[in-house]
This record gives structure tokens, C-alpha cells and sequence, in this order.
């Protein structure tokens, strides 16, 4: 797969036949019809067409196995297909290999650089030895190009239709699903959740669902709830006995506590409750993690940090979710949401203090539209990235990607004269990010929040990763 950016002049058909791709692919990868317009800067995300191949309507696992010649059984396999009478469109599909004709003048590194796979993989591939002659008209097998497995989560707030269709879409592309969410009240209960539909989606398609609880209250996270849970023991009894009920009916196969907001003097007492929770759960082959606030050191401060100890956590949970977005907050200045430099400085921290293997680096989903000059007390409106493209699209807006921060972002007028900035995600932004979990070496990347619609995402995490399922 490659990105694309839009020139000016440029046109879809214009694009598709110069990169030699189908149209169809191209506008599948990137949500478009054919009679969308572009805009100058837009990012697209184009398939490679020796490789991948985004399942259209009308398609069959067989049809399309003998398109690129090769068995139902190794496609589906290689996707990790558990019903191959139902493929959704506008997945995309990794070829599991590619016959190749040897033709005149051809040399293996020659024919290693045209798929893009390694001299050795191919070499593997057909136990050839160093003495082989590489005969016209012999049928070499190439292999696809190495990805590595990584785990996915995603949190999602959708529990009606819409929100079961989308999981079921994505379900391929997830190794957990994260329902948020559940909370506890002071006596140790907990709230409830029509969770059902969406936990049956998600374990159709091999995807572990993970409980999300949270010190969440009335007017949001409450340090107050953590603190009557975090300064008693038997409170916290009661609520892993909870846990465990709900885990069990609903097949859950972990908990993952997002406590925010707890006070500083609670940090220790928030470390031995989780070391009691995996005591219980972790018998019973339940994992257990916890969200955490992107921090730069071991003493920052603030009541969002300083309970937050990395260390600590890393010791007893089996993995840690790092909040990595929201410096571009509803609340705050026109910012990228994840900007590229500063999720790095996190990670940089983070690796001194946890495994890079229990890592998972948040990511976001969504983009946000600030009226300018921005005024202390205005909020931003969340927007899709398919939205925030929708908006320079309307308004005739030119999409300029920051260096520093590897993020999109333009502005524009609206009718009634009133200026915008908007910050957003696209393939590029999603490229960079993706790549950080081989660069630091982490276990997996967790996504917030569905109900953005942004197919680019999971092309290009599909180039680049492949799920793990459990």
C-alpha cells in the first residue's frame, strides 16, 4: 500500500490508471464514490494491486481466490477467515502468495524487488539452494512481505445496530473490543450495560471482549468514588466478586480499569488493589490491564499523573493501555489530537519504566472542528475524519499536513463568516503512528473510539500489522 497526496487538477480516474490501480480499490480504501470530489492535500490510502485486493459487493471467497490463483483454503487462512461464506465489502484481503512465471533476463534479486519481498524469503519459499539455476519459464511461489503480529483494541460507546454492524465490519482487524463502559457505586455494585448484542458481534469474528470499569459518576470520572473503593478492602471484595459474575455470564475475557482522576495519595492503595484483583482473576485465565495518562517522567504533576504509577502497574498487569490523545482537547486551543513529537516523548518515558511488550499506545479515530480566534470556554465539535475531509471538500479548502506533529489540518469560512480550524487524522497521520509499535517495539495499539467512520485506518493498519487472535 501507498499514500497518495492530491494535486491540484488531480482527478480519482486520473489518480487510479496513473498507479496503476482499480478504481473500484481505490475508492473502497478510501470510503469515496466515483463522483466525489477531491481536495488539494487529501491523503489516499492506495492498495497495492499485486498483494491486497478490498473485498467489493458481490464477491465471493472462491471468485476472488481464482482471480489471483490462489486456494480458498490459503486465503482464507492467511486472513484469518473463520466463515468464508461471509466476507463483508471493503475488507481488504492479503494474498497468501503469488505464483511467478520466471521470464529472459529475469534474476531472483530482480524478482524480489518487484514484489517487495526479501531474497531470502524467496529463497526459503522454494527451497532453493545456492547451485540452483534460475530457469526461463520455472514457477517461482513468492511469498507476501513480513508483517508483524500486533494486538488491536478498540473502545466503542455503540450499542444499537449500528455500533453491532460496525464491529462486525472491524471484527477482523480486532484482537480485543472494549465496551465503555461499566462503573462501580460505593458499595461496591455495579452499573449496568447492554453489552449482549455487541459481545456476540465481536466474539463471531474471534474477537476477545474486554469489561471496561471506570470511577465514573454523575458528572464524569470522580475522585471521590476511587477513593471510597481505593481505602477499603471490603468494598473492593465486593466489587471483584462483582466482576467476576458479570465476567463470567457475559464472556468477557478481561477487565480493564480506567480510574482517572484519582487523588495522589491513593497511588499506592490503587496499586495493591490491582495486585488483589489479579490474584483473583488471573486463575481463572482472565486478563487484567489499566488505561493510564500520557506521561513524560515519573514526577509529573497534576491529578490526571501523579496515581498513575507506570512501574508499578507494569509489575502486576498483563498489559497497560497508554491514553495517548487529547492534547487537541474540546475544550483547548485548534492543536493536532495526537501529535506525532509528543506521543513519542510518552513512549521514550514509558519504555524506561514498562516492557515495551505490555505497551499499548492509544490512538484516536476522530478529528475536531474549532471556531478561530479561539475563545477560553468554546468547546470544538468532534468530527469523523470522513467529515473533516467532507468540510475542505464543501468549503473549498486546501489540506496542509504538519511536520512535526504528522498531522492534517486546515481551515475554512463558513456561511455565516465564522473561521474554523480543523485537526484530523487521515492515512498519513495513521501511518505514522502504526509505525511507532515496531519502532518501540510494543505489544499493540488501542483505538478510540468506533462510531467515526474511517476506512483508511484499517487499510493502512492492515499493510502494516496483522491481528493477533486469541
Amino acid at each position: 500500500m501507498e499514500v497518495y497526496v492530491v494535486q491540484q487538477g488531480d482527478s480519482l480516474w486520473r489518480i487510479a490508471n496513473r498507479l496503476n490501480v482499480d478504481l473500484a480499490q481505490l475508492l473502497s480504501a478510501n470510503g469515496l464514490t466515483a463522483t466525489s470530489r477531491l481536495v488539494p492535500g487529501q491523503a489516499l490510502a492506495v492498495p497495492n494491486p499485486v498483494w491486497q485486493y478490498i473485498v467489493q459487493p458481490g464477491d465471493q471467497l472462491g471468485t476472488i481466490a481464482a482471480r489471483y490463483g490462489v486456494t480458498v483454503q490459503a486465503l482464507a487462512q492467511a486472513n484469518q477467515i473463520r466463515n468464508p461464506a461471509a466476507i463483508s465489502p471493503g475488507r481488504m484481503l492479503t494474498m497468501p502468495y503469488r505464483d511467478h512465471t520466471v521470464k529472459a533476463g529475469e534474476t531472483l534479486y530482480s524478482i524480489a524487488q518487484t514484489y517487495g519481498v526479501s531474497l531470502q524469503r524467496i529463497i526459503r519459499a522454494n527451497q532453493l539452494g545456492s547451485a540452483d539455476t534460475l530457469m526461463v519459464n520455472r514457477m517461482l511461489r513468492i511469498p507476501p512481505p513480513l508483517r508483524p503480529v500486533k494486538e488491536i483494541n478498540t473502545y466503542t460507546t455503540g450499542f444499537g445496530a449500528g455500533g453491532i454492524s460496525e464491529v462486525s465490519r472491524l471484527g477482523p482487524y480486532l484482537t480485543y473490543l472494549s465496551p465503555f463502559r461499566y462503573a462501580f457505586r460505593a458499595d461496591g455494585s455495579l452499573t449496568s450495560l447492554n453489552d449482549r448484542p455487541v459481545l456476540e458481534a465481536a466474539r463471531a469474528h474471534g474477537v476477545l471482549p474486554l469489561l471496561i470499569l471506570a470511577n465514573f459518576a454523575e458528572n464524569g470520572f470522580s475522585s471521590d468514588l476511587a477513593a471510597q473503593l481505593l481505602r477499603n478492602e471490603a468494598i473492593q471484595n465486593t466489587l471483584i466478586n462483582n466482576l467476576l459474575t458479570v465476567m463470567r455470564q457475559k464472556g468477557y475475557g478481561g477487565v480493564n480499569f480506567d480510574f482517572e482522576y484519582v487523588y495522589p495519595e491513593d497511588r499506592d492503595r490503587y496499586t495493591a488493589f490491582l495486585r488483589r484483583v489479579t490474584e483473583r482473576l488471573h486463575p481463572e485465565g482472565f486478563l487484567v490491564s489499566t488505561a493510564l495518562a500520557p506521561k513524560t517522567s515519573g514526577t509529573q504533576t497534576g491529578l490526571l499523573y501523579e496515581a498513575h504509577d507506570y512501574g508499578a502497574h507494569a509489575a502486576i498487569v498483563d498489559f497497560i493501555i497508554l491514553m495517548t490523545y487529547e492534547w487537541g482537547w474540546a475544550g483547548g486551543r485548534p492543536l493536532a489530537i495526537a501529535p506525532l513529537n509528543e506521543v513519542k516523548r510518552v513512549l521514550d518515558y514509558a519504555i524506561t519504566v514498562i516492557p515495551p511488550e505490555k505497551i499499548m499506545m492509544g490512538a484516536p479515530l476522530y478529528g475536531r472542528d474549532w471556531k478561530i480566534p479561539w475563545q477560553q470556554g468554546t468547546l470544538a465539535r468532534t468530527v469523523s475524519p470522513q467529515e473533516a475531509v467532507a468540510l475542505a471538500v464543501k468549503y473549498g479548502a486546501s489540506i496542509r499536513y504538519h511536520p512535526t506533529s504528522q498531522s492534517p489540518y486546515f481551515n475554512y469560512t463558513d456561511e455565516s463568516g465564522q473561521q474554523h480550524e480543523v485537526w484530523f487524522e487521515d492515512a498519513r497521520s495513521m501511518r505514522a503512528k502504526i509505525n511507532l509499535l515496531n519502532q518501540y517495539g510494543l505489544r499493540g495499539i488501542s483505538y478510540w473510539v468506533l462510531g467515526n467512520p474511517f476506512p483508511q485506518n484499517w487499510i493502512v493498519q492492515e499493510d502494516l500489522v496483522r491481528a493477533r487472535k486469541l
